[in-house]
């Protein structure tokens, strides 16, 4: 049956091909020999041969995504007449398996190709082709009844399909993936900082001991940086909307008819669900990446943040009988081969390597969006790759240290109530009362001569009432607060 002939009958047969050896494919290079169990063709297979490097594989987000495209433009297609519409019902119908990860085994390119990602589209095109072609009844590799450059690949080019790809798939990793494992991680962090509003503990500064604070505010700082993480993801996330598709090569929209671009674009976010439009210049869409590179900047800032957390949990935790241990973290697996009974806080580790790793990713990212070359920025593979890979392990490591270490963290609150009493800094409390230059003399009396504050103070003739008025460990972690009863409560429960 030819793509010229009578509309051929579309048939239900099951996805995988039960046949042995090789078939011959072919592309404007000559014939290729390809596996003959899988759909791809040969530009498919040329790929495999030449850029057999390493194991890392083009992330199948993005074929997930280039469904969407083919999908998309193969409607928009048909309503303007260019494809007849039961070609298009026959690319959506492939479209939509390859959208749900059916098809993913037929995806087997490396990161490592042409920088375009022209590779990858045309994979993607020669399956859809050779699944039609199954399910027609036609030879596979005979590129009839739909034909991979033709038909699936109508008004389109690598430069805009492949960017337009990166978005969807970043947008759809970010929002379905990332955003909610944040989401659920700040509200954990947010339940311990309202769990513990009043218990005082002795704050840190240059490693040193500082000015008492409580826990609760300790933990809002966490929160702070986690809410404006996520603020500023969903910022990066709306220059992903806006998608390369209708530039085709260098971004002039040849071989694309008038207004493709838009209409692709709104066929895309009806069919994501997300607000995507066609970038209003495809120059800057085509011959850039910034919008991913801002978006990896969000995701290396996140990954500082959780930087700073997981470490400060990790120290806080440290112990049980030497270190810090005003935190008792879960124990979650022995810790150690010859030490019986050691635990380690193997969630905080865990979480700092991928936050090292995500920063490096970053790297990688920035350089690569600064390799744009005139009308187009050959480094898109190792852009997309190093996105999702920074999304997918943060995602997995926000959800793991909030269930493994956050939530069942608590509080040595005998550690806490000890360092408090032998703190030297809530001298500063003193300061305004009696001089800067009395209250240094004091706090250095008492590290000289191993005293308390107290005892160091009355030596050097600060009055009990004065003392007792003025140094109450909550009241200085709320100065100015008008009820003094907060004082004395603290005392008492601290």
């Amino acid at each position: 049956m030819t793509s010229h002939g009578a509309i051929p009958r579309v048939r239900d047969v099951p996805i995988g091909l039960d046949a042995k050896g090789t078939r011959t494919e072919s592309d404007s290079l000559g014939e290729v020999q390809v596996p003959a169990d899988h759909y791809w063709g040969a530009q498919t297979q040329r790929s495999l041969t030449h850029f057999d490097i390493g194991d890392d594989r083009m992330p199948k987000p993005v074929y997930h995504a280039y469904g969407y495209v083919k999908k998309a433009a193969a409607g928009v297609n048909a309503r303007a007449g260019r494809l007849p519409e039961w070609k298009a019902d026959l690319i959506s119908r492939v479209a939509d398996e390859v959208i749900t990860g059916r098809l993913d085994p037929e995806f087997p390119l490396y990161v490592w190709q042409t920088g375009s990602g022209t590779q990858s589209n045309m994979n993607v095109n020669e399956v859809i082709s050779n699944r039609s072609s199954q399910l027609t009844g036609a030879r596979l590799g005979a590129k009839d009844p739909i034909h991979p450059n033709d038909d699936v690949n109508m008004g389109q080019s690598s430069n805009d399909t492949f960017p337009t790809a990166m978005h969807i798939a970043a947008v759809r990793a970010i929002d379905t993936d990332l955003l909610p494992a944040l989401d659920r991680l700040r509200d954990a962090v947010k339940a311990k900082s309202k769990a513990w509003p009043h218990i005082v503990k002795i704050g840190r500064t240059h490693l040193e001991d500082a000015t008492p604070l409580t826990v609760g505010q300790e933990w809002s700082g966490y929160v702070g940086q986690l809410d404006d993480d996520i603020e500023f993801l969903r910022i990066a996330l709306r220059g992903l909307y806006r998608l390369a598709i209708g530039g085709t090569a260098v971004g002039t929209g040849l071989n694309a008819p008038p207004g493709f671009g838009d209409e692709v674009a709104a066929e895309i976010a009806k069919l994501t669900g997300y607000p995507f439009v066609s970038a209003p210049n495809k120059f800057a869409a085509q011959g850039s990446l910034d919008p991913l590179v801002r978006a990896s900047a969000g995701l290396r800032t996140l990954a500082i943040s959780l930087f700073k957390f997981a470490n400060d949990m990790r120290w806080l935790g440290s112990g049980p009988r030497t270190g810090l241990h005003e935190l008792t973290l879960p124990s979650n697996e022995p810790g150690s081969s010859i030490m019986p009974g050691k635990v380690n806080p193997t969630q905080a580790e865990a979480m700092l390597m991928v936050c090292v790793q995500v920063i490096g990713n970053d790297t990688a990212v920035s350089m690569a969006g600064a390799e744009g070359n005139f009308e187009l920025n050959a480094f898109r593979p190792v852009v997309i790759n190093n996105v999702l890979h920074s999304v997918r392990i943060l995602a997995d490591m926000c959800d793991h240290f909030r269930e493994y270490l956050v939530e069942g963290a608590e509080l040595d609150e005998t550690q806490l109530k000890a360092n408090i009493d032998r703190s030297i800094m809530m001298v500063t409390a003193l300061s305004p009362v009696i001089g800067y230059d009395q209250a240094a003399r004091i706090a250095h009396r008492a590290l000289e001569e191993n005293l308390s504050l107290k005892q160091a103070a009355l030596r050097s003739g600060v009055s009990e009432e004065l003392y007792d008025k003025v140094v109450v460990p909550e009241r200085l972690t709320h100065p100015g607060a008008a009820d003094q009863k907060i004082g004395t409560k603290a005392s008492s429960s601290s």
